[in-house]
């Protein structure tokens, strides 16, 4: 997926946040949008700003892609499917909340505009045992651990899919070294997580640092 963060607000923050955080442009309250490009067929999104309370669900979040696009959120109990039919969402009130994902099945190359405020402060996203999807909570791209503050213990293992080849691409932690290279979503992007044990993706951010 390529991606294009464009925020709203007027103030530059320090270069190097505004670096990563893809030519985005700051004040306090960081509010604006982010355009998330969809190929056609199978890929893995994440919401990067929060909309507000009761307006982080499919229907508000995905408003404009086209007829027939399927959504897959996965859960301990399996994949749930929720299929846009006739301009309607099966389950029009799942929540896509910054932090999670899902995969999206698109029947032709689309665009979904992300539009609510960068999370900042304290941030906690708490990654369970086992597989789950994940992103990160703010819109910025880097490598995982470094740059997005990722916890990676030894033996975990993070599954990014791949829309070109149909497959994943995994990168395995052991002895603190990356098989594959060390994974770097793109802003907007979710991904596989295998943890090896539960743990918290704790970071402590602003726009202004």
């Amino acid at each position: 997926m390529r991606t294009k963060t464009l925020l709203l607000t007027a103030a530059l923050g320090a270069a190097g946040v505004a670096t990563s955080l893809a030519q985005s442009v700051f004040s306090v309250n960081a509010v604006g949008y982010v355009n998330v490009d969809v190929p056609k067929g199978f890929s893995m999104i994440a919401n990067p700003l929060d909309a507000g309370a009761g307006n982080n669900t499919i229907a508000k979040l995905l408003a404009g892609v086209p007829d027939g696009t399927v959504v897959y959120q996965f859960s301990a109990a399996g994949f749930s499917v929720n299929t846009l039919d006739l301009g309607e969402w099966n389950s029009p009130n799942a929540v896509l909340a910054p932090g999670g994902g899902a995969f999206i099945k698109s029947p032709s190359a689309a665009k979904i505009t992300f539009v609510g405020e960068v999370m900042q402060g304290a941030l906690s996203n708490p990654i369970a045992a086992g597989f789950s999807i994940m992103s990160s909570q703010v819109p910025q791209s880097g490598k995982l651990d470094t740059d997005l503050k990722f916890p990676a213990a030894d033996g975990d293992t993070v599954y990014q899919f791949d829309n070109a080849s149909n497959g994943y691409k995994g990168h395995t932690l052991d002895l603190g070294e990356w098989s594959g290279g060390t994974p770097t979503p793109k802003v907007g992007e979710a991904f596989f997580v295998k943890a090896a044990k539960a743990a918290v993706w704790a970071r402590t951010f602003s726009v202004n640092n």
